[in-house]
């Protein structure tokens, strides 16, 4: 049975920063002690801006990183469609998120190297795993040429003197419910839903690391000349890998009155790494043709 915490305080937008006068700057740490207790005293506010600071302590991810991406569906009687489950190898490259991939079929089949940029909430398969769950959801309609920018690093910043900051957030807490060593933090968008995507948030009661959310995404649906959205709704699972947090494993539902096979798809991410370096042909699709001896190895090859 959950335990209700109750809202403490008014709806304060405010945290107290200071040192005393003469002395050096010194850095905040974004992550809590290891003998912190949650919710702190204080508000809803501190305790969505804690969770998203703990994360981002952890930002930006490792220049590269390589993972296996197994997707299955079923079919509208519940059976498994082989059709659309399959499993696709990603070669990324997290500045810009420029990514090589091939995809393996069921059957053994290996399709040829194909460039994309992994992202969520576009018309292809999620990712990558490391990918910035607060960062909003790309405008629609985007530019043709869209490239995004690179993750900036969330070092916390000096404290220099005793101020008091508004902070105006994305989202605003709802309910926070106790689970075990869990808080389930219930969160809805104040402004652009669509893009402000977060939804249910699973958090360490003591260290706040997610460890389980809820968020919006899009099916894409094409045919007769014609493009359908539907909203779902995926439940990820993460994980900490290498100090970095990873999802590993995700549930999908399709909503708005979707019928067909696919209305319940699965994710995972396998065998995520962290290289040092990846060749730069992987990031141009325009040098695919001259390096087809070169071919990443894939599946059981590797």
């Amino acid at each position: 049975m959950k335990a209700r915490i109750a809202l403490l305080g008014g709806i304060l937008a405010a945290l107290l920063l200071g040192v005393f006068a003469g002395q050096a700057p010194r850095a905040v740490s974004a992550a809590p002690s290891a003998t912190a207790s949650y919710p702190p005293i204080g508000n809803y506010v501190v305790l969505f801006a804690k969770i998203r600071s703990v994360f981002r302590s952890h930002r930006p991810p490792p220049p590269y990183e390589t993972y296996e991406l197994f997707r299955k569906q079923t079919t509208d009687y519940g059976y498994p469609d082989y059709n659309d489950t399959y499993q696709v190898d990603y070669w990324c490259r997290n500045s810009d998120r420029a990514c090589l991939k091939r995809k393996l079929y069921h059957l053994g089949a290996i399709g040829r190297m194909r460039f994309e940029r992994a992202a969520f909430n576009e018309d292809y398969d999620p990712g990558p795993p490391t990918a910035d769950i607060f960062q909003r959801a790309p405008a629609t309609p985007r530019p043709a040429a869209f490239k995004p920018t690179p993750e900036p690093s969330y070092t916390p910043l000096p404290t220099i003197i005793v101020v008091k900051a508004l902070y105006d957030p994305d989202y605003e807490i709802t309910d926070v419910t106790r689970e075990g060593p869990l808080l389930d933090v219930r969160v809805k968008p104040r402004r652009t839903p669509m893009r402000n995507r977060l939804r249910e948030l699973w958090v360490d009661a003591r260290t706040l690391e997610i460890e389980k959310f809820t968020a919006t995404d899009r099916l894409f649906v094409f045919g007769n000349g014609s493009k359908k959205i539907y909203p779902v709704l995926f439940t990820c699972t993460m994980k900490r890998l290498d100090g970095y947090p990873v999802i590993t494993h995700i549930e999908g539902r399709v909503g708005g009155g979707y019928a067909y096979d696919g209305k319940h798809v699965t994710y995972d991410y396998k065998k995520i790494r962290f290289p040092k370096s990846l060749p730069s042909w992987y990031f141009d699709a325009s040098d695919y043709g001259s390096h087809l001896d070169e071919a990443p190895l894939t599946g059981d090859q590797r």
